[in-house]
């Protein structure tokens, strides 16, 4: 059986550093931290006081007030985001076979204030269950993709994955495997995540895995820096459409790059720790690569998980090195997280919309905030530090590795007919 050729043909974001793909790409090429002390809630008593927010956010500006209070932020965040990349499209549905188009999205933890919610007002009260009759759909991560496909009345498959940080990063796999087997024309994917609440917050600080620089926020994402203690909490969605090429063709739509290959794999070490060989980061890579037909030679730039952490970071290098070898040193190789924060769930889909308009573009946006060189790390690799470069980028990979030992990664190539 010939696999189907598919392609990206829409685009949408809403991110700590723009809330629009056009604003989140000139924020990462210009660098712009989306970290500053937390707005949503009182931080006094908690261990770390910021994080990258969305900025400037109003759900009433694109849906009705009654349904907003409906839909669980994460769920919020997603609609905007498909609704731009559906714009960004050209998708008229009305003119298509919506029993193909369906939508897989991923998310890691989902509705997490509103649980928080629910739970708190029942504790406050006398034992008497009085929860909102929407506490359980507005909660359930398979809901983002339910509310998406009955907006655009789409018929396809429709579900979520779940592997943490890793989410949306295997739902484009699953996106792209049934696109390519011909069981869809169209998907979309992506993911997102809204995690910055006292809940959120604070489960995280009690694993000691988030950065506490409080006393400068903006910098406190530093992937590869001696200084780097823990990450910064992100939110938002990103939304990737991913269409069969001859479909697109079809209907005169713009591409722009072709998802050449996704690879799986799990660490099998520990429930939040890497393994420290990085050996489930290098088979997800290999995986990766066999699956695209292409070679460490091919690549030109990865978008790695990169989280700030000091484990994690050291880990994927040692899988990058050990990898490409002599491939390494011609890399670029940068963190976008340094820019948006981690946003879990919602990582692999903004980082993918990088890789992608890095294919796009031929620029490669940096990893910001580095200020002491960590002697963990080979000098002769090019980590992008401080400032974006140009350069031809003919094939992008990405990186998401979840808690649990879940690793995924999606290779993007330009696209030629």
């Amino acid at each position: 059986m010939e696999l189907k050729r598919v392609v990206v043909t829409g685009l949408g974001a809403l991110t700590p550093i723009g809330n629009n793909v056009p604003d989140f790409w000139e924020g990462l090429t210009n660098g712009v931290s989306g970290a500053a002390p937390i707005k949503g809630f009182d931080t006094e008593k908690f261990k770390t006081k910021f994080a990258c927010e969305v900025k400037n956010f109003n759900p009433e500006d694109f849906l009705e007030k009654k349904e907003a209070r409906k839909l669980d932020p994460f769920v919020q965040y997603a609609l905007v985001a498909t609704e731009e990349a559906v714009k960004d499209g050209g998708f008229d549905f009305e003119k298509l076979d919506t029993n193909r188009i369906g939508v897989i999205w991923g998310a890691g933890i989902g509705g997490l204030k509103t649980f928080l919610d629910e739970i708190s007002n029942f504790a406050k009260g006398d034992g008497t269950p009085r929860y909102n009759p929407f506490f359980i759909p507005k909660m359930i991560i398979d809901i983002a993709p339910g509310h998406i496909s009955i907006k655009y009345g789409l018929r396809g498959p429709n579900f979520a994955t779940v592997s943490a940080c890793a989410s949306s990063t295997n739902a484009m796999i699953d996106a792209f495997n049934y696109i390519r087997l011909g069981m869809a024309d169209v998907i979309i994917s992506g993911g997102s995540e809204a995690i910055i609440n006292e809940a959120g917050m604070g489960g995280f600080n009690a694993m000691h895995a988030l950065s506490t620089r409080n006393d400068d926020p903006q910098t406190a994402s530093r992937p590869f820096d001696k200084d780097r203690d823990g990450f910064v909490a992100g939110e938002g969605a990103g939304t990737i459409i991913l269409e069969e090429l001859e479909h697109a063709k079809a209907r005169g739509a713009k591409i722009y790059a072709e998802l050449v290959g996704g690879g799986m794999s799990a660490d099998a070490n520990h429930i939040t720790a890497p393994h420290p060989e990085g050996l489930g980061a290098r088979m997800v890579m290999t995986n990766a690569l066999k699956d695209a037909g292409l070679t460490t030679a091919d690549i030109d730039y990865i978008n790695v998980h990169g989280t700030s952490t000091p484990l994690g970071d050291i880990s994927e290098t040692r899988a990058i090195a050990d990898l490409f070898g002599e491939d390494a040193y011609r890399l670029n190789i940068s963190s976008t997280k340094s820019m948006t924060g981690h946003l879990l769930g919602a990582a692999g889909a903004i980082e993918a919309i990088a890789a992608i308009l890095s294919v796009k573009n031929d620029i490669v946006p940096p990893t910001i905030n580095h200020f002491t060189d960590d002697p963990a790390f080979d000098p002769k690799l090019n980590f992008t530090f401080n400032k974006a470069q140009k350069r031809t980028v003919r094939a992008a990979l990405s990186n998401t590795f979840g808690f649990g030992g879940h690793n995924a990664s999606v290779i993007f190539k330009k696209y030629e007919d």
